[in-house]
């Protein structure tokens, strides 16, 4: 009886009008999302690493000069795009996609998509990450708000259950049914994602696509099971269709719209972080003056120089065998990359505790749980912006000090006119961004996992539950 009553529901649901239509829309949105979402990655792609091929080659081909001057010229750091990212952008149109690396200097991401856009694109972009997270509820609230009411309405329920079906069995019978409709609309979809995902994998991407892409499909089947069982229970609880609608779509605008902006709001508000410019007078505050405010840049200074005479058994800095110039430069070097980080470390810790806010909210908001795994799966979250920041960082610091300590040794005390030959630009290796990995994402969405499994058991909970007499 189960059985049947899912083919007779599934057949209904297929030769339902409304269902064609709207199935039919939604089929074509997702694939103008996958073609627009494919050519913007391949568009992105090509224009970042012909950028970094070009600055790679003007760094290659500077002239002979003091190695502290080239430090000085600098060069740029390009973040690549996930190839997931056609499937979810996340904040990738709004972080910065290059950092100038000089010395002396920690600079911010630069040059995002939305700086060099019009501002019609506050109102989103239209990928298959949304589709799936906002507009695929409407269209399974759409389908199943009468799932189960129609029967009551049409006094067909009593008939139902005197074939010996509960209402129990008739929500799970019902529930697959409706499910198995919406997986032949979701496989296609990442079955298509795994094809173009393989014709343009990189190197860093070529191991992570295959595990990233099988968890995001589980997490959105996940995702519309929850939306699927939601459906049914409300249908099996309201008296009648137009009230199970109603209910319905309240629950999208809370947790799609209400809910995510009360959360980015509340988190903004509850731990502010620090103005540009009050920023940029910490960091030199503390360069000026010391990270603890009790070592000044002259005392450092002072200490150092008397340390590396005592190491050199020399009298002054003139009869140093290297460069204290140098010295004193890379240690300078050294003390405001420390200072750097302390106050972007500080900063990007703000954002973090901002952002945990909306992971908090998905143990509540399934949607909140799916958005925030999806982004990161897809390489295109918050911590992954912060990931190219640090390690073009990382990589600026020691670029820095391979062109000092080359000075240091090349040359002495005062010889600012010396040049060294321009081979030795190529010992500095080109930037090479390394993504999070697969088990990083999942520790760092535990939240986020722990409320899909919370809302499925929840889910499965609540079919069991339901009864004959419930209205």
């Amino acid at each position: 009886m189960v059985f049947n009553i899912v083919r007779y529901e599934f057949r209904s649901l297929l030769r339902d009008k409304k269902l064609i239509i709207t199935g039919f829309i939604f089929l074509l949105l997702v694939s103008l999302s996958i073609v627009g979402g494919y050519r913007h990655y391949h568009q992105i792609t090509r224009d970042r690493q012909e950028s970094q091929n070009l600055v790679r080659k003007s760094w290659l081909n500077q002239r002979e000069k003091n190695p502290h001057s080239a430090a000085h010229y600098g060069t740029f750091a390009y973040r690549p795009m996930s190839v997931l990212s056609f499937f979810d952008l996340g904040i990738d149109t709004y972080a910065g996609n290059s950092i100038y690396l000089e010395a002396h200097r920690q600079n911010e991401p630069r040059f995002s998509v939305a700086s060099e856009s019009s501002s019609i694109i506050r109102f989103g972009e239209l990928t298959v990450a949304f589709i799936l997270q906002v507009i695929l509820p409407l269209f399974i609230f759409f389908i199943g708000f009468n799932i189960i009411s129609k029967e009551r309405e049409d006094n067909t329920l009593k008939i139902i259950f005197s074939q010996g079906i509960d209402m129990k069995r008739l929500a799970w019978a019902k529930l697959i049914a409706l499910l198995g409709l919406i997986c032949m609309l979701l496989i296609p979809i990442f079955i298509g994602i795994l094809i173009l995902g393989y014709k343009t994998l990189s190197e860093p991407d070529g191991f992570l696509f295959p595990s990233r892409v099988s968890i995001l499909f589980l997490t959105y089947f996940l995702y519309v099971f929850i939306l699927c069982a939601i459906t049914v229970c409300i249908s099996a609880m309201m008296k009648n269709s137009r009230n199970a609608l109603l209910l319905l779509l309240g629950v999208w605008i809370f947790s799609c719209i209400i809910l995510p902006k009360v959360s980015a709001n509340i988190g903004e508000s509850i731990h502010q972080a620090p103005s540009g410019f009050e920023f940029r007078e910490a960091i030199s505050k503390d360069e000026k003056n010391g990270i603890d405010g009790h070592n000044p840049a002259d005392k450092r200074f002072d200490d150092l120089r008397d340390s590396v005479l005592r190491k050199y058994n020399a009298k002054s800095v003139k009869e140093l065998p290297v460069n204290f110039d140098a010295i004193a430069m890379q240690e300078g070097e050294r003390y405001s990359s420390m200072v750097y980080n302390k106050h972007f470390t500080a900063l990007r810790k703000d954002y973090l505790i901002q952002n945990s806010v909306s992971q908090f909210a998905g143990l509540v908001d399934p949607y909140l749980a799916v958005r925030n795994f999806s982004m990161s799966l897809s390489g295109s979250d918050l911590r992954s912006a912060f990931a190219f920041q640090e390690q073009a960082e990382h990589y600026r610091f020691n670029m820095v000090k391979y062109l000092n300590n080359y000075l240091r040794d090349f040359s002495r005390t005062g010889e600012w006119d010396k040049t060294a030959p321009s081979s030795i630009y190529s010992k500095i290796p080109d930037f090479t961004f390394i993504p999070n990995s697969t088990s990083t994402v999942l520790l760092h969405n535990i939240l986020s996992i722990i409320s899909l499994l919370i809302w499925t058991i929840a889910c499965i909970i609540g079919l069991s539950s339901l009864n004959n007499k419930v209205n």
